[in-house]
């Protein structure tokens, strides 16, 4: 028997590439018949002139582009969560962070810029609507969306991971965030600040530089290995018994560090003794 106290953490994940493998935006679009390219070129608008905060680009799309807000209604954003396409064993990640393992267990939430619809209907079955916070978003009677409630991008989501705190009585170092891009860069950097613990789950240097981990898979088991290594306190045995356990084998587990190096040509000393 374990004598070792139980340990109670908050376990938040993003949602789009994170949990996905697809952007809610670009499944949308392809749904109603808007271009991707036309998404994409009118997102990366937004985020190159900071319109919005990282993350918002497809709420302000819906609320105030034309071409968007004429097209989906609130039934398209249940559609989008049905066509998305998830990473494996996602259900049996909430099971075993809420069953626990060595002496710790986790409660699983979703914290995310996607609409609430498009990630309920996404993880239905899955994960409690109650415990997914999401855009959201008010229609008029015909489904189409009139007014924004509330946007969990860049600080929302910060505010969000704040009240789930302060509901479930945490202490902020026990709170782990993963997450995915640079929408999540605010809310890894309120967690570290606070000794929580962050998990990158892409390479993009923005968000990978800022987090305390970054695992690459497809399954969405994987972020378990540095819970089970830092948190808890599990040699790489210890961790692959674990998973055999649940019937899956560890195959390749490269532990290195992603270096970002940007050089350049190094200014001539006599040319700049000759421009002084």
């Amino acid at each position: 028997m374990n004598d070792k106290p139980l340990k109670h953490y908050l376990f938040a994940s993003d949602f789009d590439q994170t949990l996905t493998f697809n952007d809610s935006g670009y499944v949308l679009s392809e749904l109603v018949g808007i271009p991707t390219e036309e998404f994409e070129r009118k997102a990366k608008g937004m985020a190159k002139l900071n319109l919005v905060q990282q993350g918002a680009e497809l709420a302000y799309l819906l609320l105030h582009d034309p071409e968007f807000r004429t097209r989906v209604r609130k039934e398209h954003l249940y559609e989008v969560g049905k066509r998305i396409r998830l990473k494996e064993n996602i259900e049996l990640l909430y099971q075993i962070l809420k069953k626990g393992f060595g002496g710790y267990t986790f409660d699983f939430y979703v914290v995310s810029a996607s609409p609430v619809e498009v990630i309920h209907s996404a993880l239905e079955g899955i994960v409690p609507k109650s415990h997914i916070f999401g855009t959201e978003f008010r229609y008029t009677p015909a489904g189409e969306i009139d007014t924004i409630v509330r946007a969990t991008a860049g600080y929302g989501k910060v505010a969000a991971l704040d009240e789930l705190q302060f509901n479930l009585k945490m202490g902020p170092d026990h709170i782990i965030y993963v997450g995915d891009g640079s929408s999540d860069v605010h809310v890894m950097l309120h967690v570290n600040v606070r000794e929580g613990f962050t998990i990158a789950v892409s390479e993009a240097k923005h968000v990978s530089h800022v987090a305390k981990r970054t695992v690459l898979s497809r399954n969405a088991l994987a972020v378990l290995a540095p819970i089970m290594e830092d948190i808890v306190g599990w040699d790489r045995l210890q961790i692959r018994e674990f998973f055999e356990s649940q019937g899956l084998l560890i195959q390749e587990w490269e532990h290195v560090r992603t270096d970002w190096l940007t050089l350049r040509p190094a200014e001539d000393k006599s040319e700049a003794a000759s421009a002084v």
